[in-house]
Parts: structure tokens; C-alpha cells; sequence
């Protein structure tokens, strides 16, 4: 029986790429989505990519970017599932490889119990280009997944993952049900479950 239930954030539980339309404010949303394109097929080193696309939109003011993270689109049947796991008495947690001030407000209106993401530093109300986190590394949602294994007392097959990309894989390994969602070749390789339906209610049919 499944316990823990881990979603990715962008383009799984949000329906696009945070650091994308950030940038977009700057005018860098092409470059950044090249860059977050090549990453998440595995092309890329994730930490590398990370930083390269952080420093794209250095000068943003704090403020609209608040503005912007706020009020982001999510994929058709998030709140549903979320909803639908919790009934089922299944932890919700969010690991994103993006922003907290993302994940934050999105914690407020989907209603996952916790979750885990990186900071993008700012001085005197503006974006500084830099960053730091929990989830810097494209290991970091394996390693992270474990700590809360081991903390919540659960084996992997109580533990669920969903995700699109190839820094997801790291917690794939550490969890007996992973579902690929609208996913990259290399992650869909690792999957137990494969979604290709853009319906996070698709869950309902294996959880």
C-alpha cells in the first residue's frame, strides 16, 4: 500500500517551467528553454543548468517575480489528486529542482503536505542571479526521498514518484511505483507506470 506520494513540480503538478516564464519577464525565455530542454533529457548536467539559467534573470525585481510565481498554471486534475491521495490517508510532497516561491504558493492552493526546492537570492528587492537549496543536484530528490524514507519508517514499495524529466530519476530509484507524466524518453525508461494523457486524475488508475 502506497504511503508517500512524491511529485515533481514543473510541467507535473505546473504546466509550464517556472524558471521559463520567469525569464520571459527578461526576455530570456528561449535561451532558458534550450537550456531546461537539454537538462531534462539528460543532456545537461541538472547543477549546471540550474545556474547557467538562474543567472539569465538576474536583475528581475523580487516583487514581479512573486507576482508571476503566484499565479501559475497547473496541470488539468492537480488539486484533484492531491485531494484524491489525501483521502486515501498518502503523503503529498512536493521535490522541485525549482523555487520555493513557487512551490510555496503553490502548497497553499493545492494542499500537498510539504515541500522541498531552492532559493533564488535577492538584495534590495532584486534578483541577484544566484542560488542555493535543497534541490541543486540532479541526485538530490534520490537522496532527499531516502532521508524521508528512513524518517517516515517506509520501505519503497510504500513509496510513489511522479515526475518528467531526467532529474527525477534519482527518487525513481528509490521508490516501487514511478510514473512517468508526459515524460522524457530516459525517464519513461526507468517508469513502472507511463502517462501520456496531460490528466493528472490518470494517477487514480494506479494508485
Amino acid at each position: 500500500m502506497i504511503k508517500l506520494c512524491v511529485f515533481d513540480f514543473d510541467s507535473t503538478l505546473m504546466d509550464g517551467e517556472t524558471i521559463t516564464i520567469l525569464s520571459s519577464a527578461m526576455g530570456k525565455d528561449k535561451e532558458v528553454g534550450e537550456i531546461t530542454a537539454r537538462a531534462m533529457a539528460g543532456e545537461l548536467d541538472f547543477y549546471e543548468s540550474l545556474v547557467r539559467r538562474v543567472r539569465l534573470i538576474e536583475g528581475l525585481e523580487l516583487s514581479r517575480a512573486l507576482e508571476i510565481t503566484s499565479n501559475l498554471p497547473f496541470i488539468a486534475g492537480a488539486k484533484e489528486i492531491i485531494a484524491y491521495l489525501k483521502s486515501k490517508n498518502i503523503k503529498t510532497v512536493v521535490f522541485s529542482g525549482g523555487f520555493h516561491i513557487a512551490t510555496d504558493s503553490a502548497q497553499k492552493k493545492l494542499g500537498f503536505d510539504l515541500n522541498f526546492a531552492n532559493e533564488l537570492h535577492h538584495k534590495n528587492g532584486i534578483l541577484t542571479g544566484n542560488v542555493g537549496g535543497e534541490m541543486m543536484f540532479g541526485d538530490s530528490k534520490g537522496k532527499m526521498l531516502l532521508r524521508l524514507k528512513d524518517f517516515m519508517g517506509l520501505s519503497s514499495d510504500e513509496v510513489a514518484c511522479v515526475g518528467d524529466g531526467a532529474n527525477d530519476l534519482s527518487m525513481f530509484k528509490e521508490a516501487g511505483t514511478g510514473i512517468a507524466f508526459c515524460a522524457n524518453k530516459i525517464l519513461k525508461e526507468a517508469a513502472t507506470h507511463i502517462i501520456d494523457i496531460k490528466d493528472l486524475n490518470e494517477i487514480k488508475k494506479i494508485i
